[in-house]
C-alpha cells in the first residue's frame, strides 16, 4: 500500500533518501546538493532554510518509490526509484500536497511531463517549458583546450564588476525578456564571494570570465554560473575558465565534474563537449499557471 510521508526534519529526510538519490548521483545534483546544504545548516540565505521546504517520500510497504523536494520559491524536484515512473505514487503525492503551492517541476523529461499532466489536470492549470536541459559529466579535461589567462577565486575587491556580471547572468538565463537590474544589496554579493566557490579568469590582468562550483557531493561537483561579458566572447575565455575549474574539481579528488546546459544554446553545448563533457541525461523545467480568463 502506498503511503506519503512528509518530513519536517532535514536530518531525517537526508538519512532516508541519501542512498537512493546516490544511485544516480549526477542526475540528482539539485536535490542532493540541497539536502546536503540543508543538513550542514551553514547557509540559510535565500531559499536555503529547510524549515520552509516541502520534503516527502512515497513508500510502498516501507520501500521508497518516489522522492519529492521543493525549496520555495523554486519548483518541485522529483526522483523515482530506478527512474521507473509509478503513476499511483505520483497521484499519492499530488493528493498529499493539497495545501501546498507548486509553481513548477524539474526532473527527467518523462517524469516531469507525467507529473505536470497529472497535477495540472487536477488543479485546472496549464504548464509550459521554461528550460530544456541536458546534464553532462567529465572525468578528464581535454588537454588540447588552450590554457588562456589566470584563474583565481573571487575577492571583495571584485565588487566593482562582479555584481553586474551576476545580474547579467540572470538576464541571460531568463527567456522572458527581463532587463538587467542594477545591483542593490551589497551583502548578498559579498556573501557569494565569502563562499569561496566563485572563480574569475583574468587575461592580462583583466577579468574576462567566471564560473562557480555550486554543489559538492560524494564523487562529483557541479559547475554553474558560467558567464562571459558579450565584449569578451568568442576569444576562448569561457572554454579556458570552465576547463580550469573542471581540473580543480578533479585535482581535489572528485571522480567527475558535472554541468547542465540549455539545449536552446548550441554554442555552449559545443564548447563543453570540446572540453571533454559528455551528455548523460536530459531534463526539463516546467512552470505551472492558471489559464487566463477571457477578457483578461
Amino acid at each position: 500500500m502506498l503511503q506519503l510521508k512528509i518530513y519536517t526534519d532535514i536530518n531525517k529526510f537526508y538519512d532516508d533518501t541519501i542512498d537512493l538519490l546516490m544511485c544516480h548521483e549526477a542526475q540528482n545534483v539539485i536535490p542532493l546538493g540541497n539536502i546536503i546544504i540543508g543538513k550542514e545548516g551553514k547557509d540559510k540565505t535565500e531559499w536555503r532554510e529547510p524549515e520552509n521546504w516541502f520534503m516527502a517520500t512515497v513508500n510502498d510497504s516501507g520501500i521508497i518509490q518516489l522522492i519529492a523536494l521543493m525549496t520555495p520559491p523554486k519548483g518541485l524536484t522529483l526522483y523515482a526509484k530506478n527512474n521507473i515512473i509509478n503513476g499511483d505514487a505520483i497521484n499519492c503525492l499530488i493528493k498529499g500536497m493539497e495545501k501546498y503551492v507548486v509553481t513548477g517541476v524539474m526532473s527527467t523529461k518523462e517524469m516531469a511531463f507525467h507529473f505536470a499532466d497529472a497535477y495540472c489536470n487536477s488543479k485546472n492549470m496549464t504548464y509550459e517549458t521554461k528550460d530544456d536541459l541536458r546534464l553532462h559529466e567529465l572525468s578528464a579535461v581535454n588537454p588540447e583546450i588552450p590554457q588562456i589567462g589566470k584563474l583565481r577565486l573571487a575577492e571583495e575587491s571584485d565588487m566593482y564588476f562582479l555584481p553586474y556580471w551576476l545580474e547579467a547572468f540572470q538576464v541571460c538565463m531568463n527567456k522572458n525578456g527581463i532587463t538587467m537590474n542594477e545591483p542593490q544589496d551589497e551583502m548578498s554579493y559579498l556573501h557569494i564571494i565569502s563562499r569561496r566557490d566563485r572563480y574569475i579568469l583574468e587575461h592580462e590582468g583583466i577579468p574576462v570570465s567566471m564560473a562557480a562550483i555550486t554543489r559538492k557531493m560524494q564523487t562529483c561537483c557541479n559547475i554553474a554560473g558560467v558567464y562571459t561579458p558579450p565584449y569578451f566572447r568568442g576569444k576562448g575565455y569561457a572554454s579556458s575558465c570552465v576547463a580550469k575549474v573542471s581540473q580543480i574539481i578533479l585535482d581535489q579528488g572528485f571522480a567527475k565534474s558535472i554541468l547542465t546546459t540549455d539545449l536552446s544554446n548550441p554554442t555552449s553545448n559545443k564548447i563543453y563537449q570540446k572540453i571533454g563533457y559528455r551528455p548523460i541525461c536530459d531534463s526539463v523545467m516546467l512552470n505551472f499557471s492558471y489559464p487566463k480568463s477571457e477578457g483578461s
